[in-house]
């Protein structure tokens, strides 16, 4: 009785998993499951350790792709996408004082985009249409893919596509549209598909990553760096404000509050057709 035991230890169990949840459901588990002991451990009560046990338990269902549950329903969620749509739809605009040109010709090299995306890591060209794309996810995790663009209207429109094998699936544009006021209304539109659906776009919401709220930040962002040339950045002010240059008793402490800093980052090198023209 005793070696029947030890041959049904955990140690000889661990082996005999299979896996019967699917690479974006284990992705969705592994990070909330890493949420909730997280926190359940910074709680430090009884309902924090109930929350770090659940958050343990789909951790581990991430971790090793199976759940007894669906075992014992008949599921497998590895060869088909059973779980709820986790389509996520995405529509923001800012309007800026720069021509179509000048901003499509930014855009369009895709290696500016990290410039004001925060939460890209990197995009690399592989050849004409072809790029890779490294970005931050929730609680410090990374996804990658590769995108091709799949239209190109010069001045207007950008729009790409992730290939097979990203890890979210996305599809976007960005469009360039002339205002009456000689600025530009740049309006970014994305589609993504999130692991674990509904589920794992509200854990999105919860830990700062939804990407809403992403798109119109980058905007923001984009919007200062092509009309002054710098993103501001701000240390413990509660709004940005914009100083017409640094000078040394910045960060005196006589100043009270916080200082600002700014990233600076070089002015494109673009110019409008007008002022091709003049010259």
């Amino acid at each position: 009785m005793q070696n029947v035991a030890r041959q049904n230890s955990i140690t000889d169990y661990l082996p005999s998993l299979t896996t019967n949840v699917g690479k974006p459901e284990r992705v969705a588990s592994a990070v909330v499951g890493g949420a909730l002991v997280a926190y359940g451990l910074k709680r430090r009560d009884t309902i924090g350790i109930l929350l770090s046990l659940l958050g343990g338990g789909i951790a581990f269902r991430g971790a090793t792709g199976h759940c007894e549950v669906y075992k014992q329903l008949g599921i497998d969620s590895t060869n088909v996408d059973w779980w709820a749509s986790g389509k996520v739809d995405v529509k923001e605009s800012v309007t800026i004082n720069r021509s179509p040109e000048e901003l499509y010709t930014f855009w369009e090299n895709l290696e500016n985009l990290p410039t004001f995306m925060k939460h890209l890591e990197y995009v690399k060209k592989l050849d004409g249409t072809i790029s890779h794309w490294k970005a931050k996810a929730p609680l410090g995790y990374l996804v990658e893919w590769d995108a091709e663009i799949t239209n190109k209207v010069v001045d207007q429109e950008i729009a790409w596509r992730s290939l097979d094998g990203a890890d979210i699936p996305n599809t976007g544009k960005v469009q360039f549209i002339p205002t009456i006021d000689r600025g530009t209304e740049v309006t970014v539109s994305l589609t993504y598909i999130i692991p674990a659906g509904k589920v794992g776009s509200l854990a999105a919401r919860i830990f700062g990553e939804e990407p809403s709220a992403q798109i119109a930040d980058d905007l923001r962002r984009f919007k200062n760096l092509m009309e002054a040339g710098e993103i501001p950045t701000i240390d413990g002010q509660p709004s940005a404000r914009k100083t017409s240059k640094p000078t040394e008793a910045s960060g005196d402490a006589n100043t009270g509050g916080g200082k600002e800093s700014r990233t600076e980052v070089a002015q494109p090198q673009i110019k409008s057709k007008a002022a091709k023209g003049e010259q």
